[in-house]
């Protein structure tokens, strides 16, 4: 049985495919488009999915999609006529959305499917449903304690529950617009950021600031409750009637005046972004520590825009009581159409669970033929290589910057090394060398590192596997001197593990980093540059080599060098 998962509704649109409960392939359209976190309808995701699989629209049995758009919507009309005059831009931008979303829809299946009697069945499937309780069906865990937690979905903001086998049973949902997403978009953008965009910015910023300086007023804000439900204080933000900006005049009487997107950073933004970012772990802990609880189950399986926190992600790993917590790669809306479809083939259609979701590498490939075809057209010089891992190795450690492009392309937003830029993380000038002449970046922002799986004790605290770069630990106080340019200002680092058997070239590569330099860890990136997507394609990766300061570029077996 073939599906096709859509997230259509929500922003990072992405198309895939499971045949028979696996995931054979998952594109973002962003990739495609080259539009960062574009809301377009995945029509051609869709067809490179069909294409990477060898199928036609025939094939297609069925399509699972991340929303049921009539859920909950007596709340949101009752919310609107609440606030007459300031909910007008609520209900505007529900309706409108709404509207247009369908429309998409609506065109791309008569293009489609020209004859309406052989359209496959659409199902929709609650948005929350599609985060923590659909990856869990493809999590290595029988029974897990289930967390939700992002802007809203139809109406809900967090969904608490616990799965078993194939049964998802709700503890309790939280909705809008008590919202702990909104609650960092509003910091987000108080800092000059982007909502829905910015948020891993606002992460990062909050190691430089002081948490205690706002720490006082921000914990007044959120409240949970032991029903594992919470509530914001609604009078700091205006997210609730779709206002702009996300803050009230209160906020800024706490906080000051917002930055503007090109000024310069001030510490009070460093502050509160601390302040935000410590409010939403402790909230996070509180909910882990009540859910732990009630549901007695050792691993937790978190999910929404939320979980890609990986500092919070961490504070869960160690304080929670959790022994560990799987997230998928892509854990925001970018998943949704895959949990979507695992939701309707497990729950819906009772199939059994037969499938585990570690390797994240389900997007396109490209074969060496395809690849020279690109560097001729372009009459570029090259060299092909028979072992791109050795010759990898020898430019890392060299001292230059390499453009790493392997193998099927990663889903969700983390470079998880087949789209990846590579440096040595040994070398302390590397972290502003990168950040200046080639993602042109912020310079505070901080690089991850990938390790050897099995050397991870090594060098990090981290007592979990972490593949898909989503738990930030500390790096050992020991090492830190030893890898200065992935280790962040308060000594920790957003780790990426990387065993053998999942991607055996990328591990090949880190193994030859360390017989060379004596520490097998790398600098890892991802290939593109600051407001684009990563790189999708051969040509993607040709031009943002020769328009930044990469030195050295590896596609397939093909070297280019500068």
């Amino acid at each position: 049985m073939n599906i096709l998962g859509l997230n259509y509704f929500f922003h990072d649109s992405t198309a895939s495919i499971i045949r028979d409960g696996h995931l054979l392939v998952a594109i973002e359209e962003e990739r495609l488009l080259r539009r960062k976190h574009t809301v377009e309808f995945p029509s051609q995701s869709a067809q490179r999915c069909l294409d990477e699989c060898g199928m036609t629209t025939g094939d297609v049995d069925a399509i699972a999609v991340s929303i049921k758009p009539t859920l909950n919507a007596p709340q949101k009309i009752l919310h609107g006529l609440r606030h007459p005059l300031e909910g007008r831009p609520f209900l505007a931008m529900e309706l409108s959305a709404y509207r247009a979303r369908k429309a998409g829809l609506d065109r791309w299946y008569h293009a489609t499917w020209p004859d309406e009697k052989r359209w496959p069945p659409l199902h929709h499937i609650p948005h929350h449903l599609c985060h923590a309780p659909a990856s869990f069906l493809i999590s290595p865990y029988e029974n897990a304690a289930l967390l939700s937690i992002d802007g809203s979905g139809e109406w809900a903001s967090a969904f608490i529950g616990r799965g078993e086998g194939r049964k998802i049973e709700r503890y309790s949902e939280t909705y809008f617009p008590h919202s702990l997403g909104s609650f960092y978009e509003a910091v987000t953008e108080f800092c000059g950021f982007r909502t829905n965009y910015d948020e891993g910015k606002t992460m990062g910023l909050a190691s430089y600031g002081d948490p205690s300086v706002f720490y006082a007023k921000v914990k007044e804000m959120v409240r949970v409750k032991d029903d594992m439900t919470f509530e914001i204080d609604l009078s700091y933000f205006n997210h609730q009637y779709w206002g702009t900006p996300r803050c009230s005049p209160k906020f800024y009487e706490v906080f000051g005046r917002p930055r503007a997107r090109n000024e310069e950073i001030e510490q009070r933004h460093m502050d509160a972004a601390a302040a935000f970012q410590k409010v939403l772990e402790e909230a996070a802990l509180d909910l882990c520590r009540l859910l732990k609880k009630r549901s007695r189950c050792k691993n937790l399986v978190i999910g929404g825009g939320v979980s890609l926190n990986s500092v919070m992600n961490g504070r869960i790993v160690r304080e929670s009581g959790f022994d560990d917590l799987y997230v998928i790669p892509a854990a925001g809306d970018n998943g949704t159409g895959i949990g979507a479809s695992f939701y309707h083939y497990h729950v819906e259609l009772g199939f059994p669970r037969t499938f585990v979701h570690m390797d994240p590498y389900v997007g396109t490939g490209y074969s060496d033929a395809k690849i020279k075809k690109v560097l001729d057209e372009g009459k570029l010089r090259y060299e092909r290589v028979e072992h791109p891992a050795v010759v990898g190795a020898e430019i890392i450690t060299s001292g230059q910057i390499l453009g790493w492009f392997q193998g099927k392309m990663e889903i969700g937003p983390r470079a998880l090394g087949n789209r990846s830029i590579l440096a040595d993380p040994t070398k302390k000038h590397m972290k502003d060398k990168i950040n200046a002449e080639v993602k042109h970046r912020e310079a505070y922002r901080p690089f991850a590192p990938s390790v050897l799986n099995e050397r991870r004790d090594e060098y990090f605290d981290l007592k979990v596997e972490d593949p898909f770069m989503l738990k930030v630990c500390n790096v050992l106080p020991g090492k830190r001197d030893a890898l200065p340019a992935i280790t962040h200002v308060d000594g920790t680092a957003r780790l990426q593990t990387v065993r053998e058997e999942i991607n055996p070239l990328y591990h090949r590569l880190i193994s030859e980093v360390g017989r060379r330099n004596g520490i097998p860890v790398v600098l890892n990136t991802s290939f593109n540059v600051m407001g684009e997507p990563m790189v999708e394609s051969p040509y993607d990766a040709v031009r943002c080599f020769y328009s930044t300061g990469i030195d050295a570029l590896i596609v397939g077996n093909y070297v280019l060098r500068k």
